[in-house]
């Protein structure tokens, strides 16, 4: 019988945390400080929104990761050499923002490049999504997660990491045809899932309290 070896969870979240941490500073690096010729400063900082949203977006996204990866990694009892090795992998794909944020800030105002480009920082998103899912999803079947009288918590923590997967795929399909509304929705997304847990799970339980209107 094959034993598989089990490991301490530290050293995945302390490493994990160096490179989300190297990645969102790295954002900050590739804003590019305006030329300012003929017209004020602030006609040049307006021209260079794309930069800003760009980095919005991403700055967002790879907080959203950061607090999803957290609460997943705050569950497990102990790691195995699958999750270490998917966690490398979502760390590639976060690792990857950077290049894929500049891409997007220097060609989404170009005619026929912005959905290509779009597209591509979309797939990166995506692709991060899924592997974070499939760490979650592997830690519950492996037993690697802790807390046998958390189930709800468990249970609510997978359908939230679930709909992440539908929801870049949706927008991807929107970025096909209209580039701006797909940058904007990768921006919600982010957002929605930087929201605490447990502030979502108390609407939900203040409203089903709430008498028919």
């Amino acid at each position: 019988m094959t034993v598989t070896r089990r490991y301490r969870t530290n050293r995945l979240e302390a490493f994990s945390d160096g490179v989300l941490a190297i990645a969102i500073t790295l954002l900050v690096l590739e804003l590019s400080v305006p030329e300012v010729s003929g017209g004020g400063l602030i006609e040049a900082l307006a021209a260079q929104w794309h930069e800003y949203l760009a980095y919005l977006v991403s700055f967002a996204t790879i907080g959203a990761i950061w607090v999803a990866h957290s609460a997943v990694t705050g569950y497990l009892e102990e790691a195995d050499p699958t999750i270490l090795r998917l966690n490398l992998l979502l760390l590639f794909f976060v690792s990857l923002l950077p290049f894929t944020t500049r891409l997007l800030a220097e060609y989404f105002d170009v005619d026929d490049a912005d959905r290509v480009v779009v597209t591509i920082y979309g797939l990166n998103l995506l692709l991060a999504s899924v592997v974070l899912s499939a760490m979650w999803q592997w830690a519950r079947h492996a037993g690697l997660v802790s807390g046998v009288d958390r189930d709800e918590e468990v249970r609510y923590l997978t359908r939230r990491l679930a709909p992440g997967v539908g929801g870049y795929l949706a927008i991807l399909t929107v970025g096909i045809f209209q580039p701006t509304i797909a940058v904007l929705g990768y921006l919600l997304v982010a957002l929605f899932f930087m929201l605490p847990l447990g502030a979502i799970r108390e609407t939900r339980s203040a409203r089903s309290t709430l008498p028919p209107t």
